[in-house]
């Protein structure tokens, strides 16, 4: 069957049409890697320098090294996070993995943290 459109692409003893046919694979399999592997990646890494670019003081969240803590003061590049009653740790801005509270809108509403989680754990 493969043969038969080989024929069709180009006569017998001409290399073109298998020439032709490697090249759309490679072309076919280069965007196979793009939009299963590197687009989403790219995606991922926007939202989260999106995320890590939002992040202000009274946010709950969770670093690269798994430690919970709530934004007590940011910087550009530096964030101080709280983690204990007495308990300060100045991080690296990039090194958030996760937001886990949004800080509390003053709303009037006078109640309660959100219950909502951002991220994917």
């Amino acid at each position: 069957m493969i043969e038969s459109a080989l024929a069709l692409v180009a006569p017998e003893g001409e290399g073109g049409g298998r020439m032709l046919i490697f090249m759309v694979q490679i072309v076919a399999i280069f965007a196979i890697f793009y939009y299963l592997l590197i687009r989403p990646q790219k995606k991922e890494q926007e939202r989260h320098r999106e995320m890590v670019g939002s992040l202000q003081k009274g946010h709950e969240i969770i670093t690269a090294g798994g430690i919970i803590g709530t934004v007590v003061h940011a910087e550009p590049d530096r964030l101080t996070i709280r983690t204990a009653d007495n308990t300060r740790l100045v991080i690296d801005r990039s090194k958030v993995a996760q937001l886990v509270m949004p800080a509390e809108e003053d709303t009037g509403s006078g109640g309660g943290r959100k219950a909502t989680k951002k991220g994917g754990r």
